[in-house]
């Protein structure tokens, strides 16, 4: 069985690395993205089955990433988990019309909460 998936669109190393070293060592396979630009060229070459994405970074936000990804059919059913340091009460109220499936504050979870949020999305 091969291991599942996920695209982590983060433009912070430090912190991309620490979740990746999380889900690595709970077999997931973790490819790496630092903004949306580059997560679009990666869904393409690597059908990822998950996608943790930060909002702001460079190039292209996590929202502009989301609003051009869910236009294409193909990728309608890959959950996407927002991982980010923006509050709920101060995230764009757009992110809910693009069918995210989980919403993660960096500051106030560790990578082990995610975890948890990560095996619900995926079983």
């Amino acid at each position: 069985m091969t291991m599942p998936k996920i695209l982590l669109v983060e433009d912070d190393h430090a912190i991309a690395n620490l979740y990746k070293f999380k889900l690595e060592s709970n077999d997931y396979a973790v490819i790496i993205a630092v903004n949306g630009l580059e997560a679009i060229k990666e869904v393409e070459k690597s059908l990822p089955d998950l996608i943790l994405l930060d909002l702001k970074m460079p190039i292209m936000s996590g929202e502009e990433f989301l609003r051009k990804f869910r236009k294409i059919t193909a990728y309608q059913d890959i959950p996407v988990i927002v991982l980010t340091n923006i509050s709920r009460e101060e995230a764009p109220k757009t992110l809910w019309h693009y069918g995210i499936s989980g919403y993660f504050v960096k500051a106030h979870n560790t990578p082990s909460d995610l975890l948890v949020i990560i095996n619900k999305v995926m079983n």
